[in-house]
């Protein structure tokens, strides 16, 4: 048998070093902390990666292309596509790290594409029940429904994300400006507030005080700082309370500040910006959805308008 060839792939995993999980979870998330990603990602990455291992009771290292599109084939029963595109996304992060770094002689993951979704119209708050919302949390005359309802109108006003509201500190409030430090893409933008939001947004810091231990300007009634999860928590409850068949969320409010603006006229451009969004493409979709009130549109110039039927 000749041996003048190259040697083929089961020969070179036979001589390569093998690198299992672990090993290559440390040098995966190593280049993680050396590249500053966020905590969110980092964490987001793990979960990721222990969900598909639990789903296809393998090892990340022994994945070859076929597992990764049994994977897709049996989550398409029982997993949303936005769940499994997500955690594709991790696998491509992951897989593209170890072999651009030769720690696998294949990537499980080439020619691998996102799933096809269809475009589901994205819920916004109208105006009766924005003003329900506000109502419900008023009827609590506590700290903290004053506190809920000063957010409320942080996020409707400005758009802002709900890991970005936590990260806000006291000093990162002037006038009707708002610093936005703890950004998704580490890149600090200014947001504006409205009269009225800058008037209970003043009422509540005096009431708020000066506090040891914490700078942040959203504060639990127990003087800590707030985490993410309960905010939604008390959103969602506020909902089902102001009897909102929809879902009250922090990502609801910024959808519905969107859509406020630009049926205001705010051109696509500027929106990215108050957004922080990294490029034009999700702006653009809600430019496209929202860029005209369909449904007024329809009954000013419906095909039946006018006939006498």
């Amino acid at each position: 048998m000749s041996r003048r060839g190259e040697l083929n792939e089961k020969e070179l995993n036979i001589i390569k070093k093998k690198v299992n999980d672990e090993e290559a979870f440390e040098k995966f998330f190593r280049d993680c902390y050396l590249r500053n990603l966020r905590p969110a990602t980092i964490e987001y990455y793990k979960n990721e990666f222990q969900a598909f291992r639990r789903r296809i009771d393998k090892e990340l290292m022994e994945c070859n292309h076929k597992d990764i599109e049994e994977f897709i084939l049996m989550s398409k029963q029982s997993i949303k596509i936005t769940t499994i595109n997500t955690r594709l996304r991790a696998l491509r992060s992951f897989y593209n790290f170890l072999f651009k770094n030769k720690l696998l002689v294949n990537n499980p993951m080439k020619n691998i594409k996102l799933l096809r979704d269809r475009q589901k119209n994205i819920e916004t708050l109208d105006n009766k029940e924005i003003e329900l919302l506000i109502k419900t949390i008023r009827q609590q005359q506590t700290f903290v429904s004053f506190r809920d309802e000063v957010m409320l109108l942080v996020f409707l006003d400005t758009g802002i994300r709900l890991s970005e509201l936590v990260g806000i500190e006291v000093e990162d409030v002037t006038g009707n400006k708002i610093i936005v430090r703890k950004t998704k893409n580490l890149f600090e933008r200014t947001v504006y507030l409205s009269e009225v939001t800058q008037e209970q947004l003043r009422r509540y810091i005096q009431i708020r005080g000066h506090i040891k231990g914490t700078k942040r300007l959203f504060i639990s009634q127990d003087n800590f700082e707030l985490q993410p999860h309960s905010i939604q928590k008390r959103f969602t409850k506020y909902g089902n309370e102001a009897n909102i068949n929809k879902r009250v969320s922090p990502h609801t409010f910024r959808h519905t500040m969107a859509k406020r603006m630009i049926l205001a006229g705010v051109d696509a451009f500027s929106l990215m910006h108050l957004l922080g969004h990294s490029d034009i493409t999700v702006t653009k979709r809600y430019v496209n959805m929202w860029g005209e009130d369909l449904e007024s549109k329809h009954k000013m110039h419906g095909a039946l308008k006018g006939l006498n039927l």
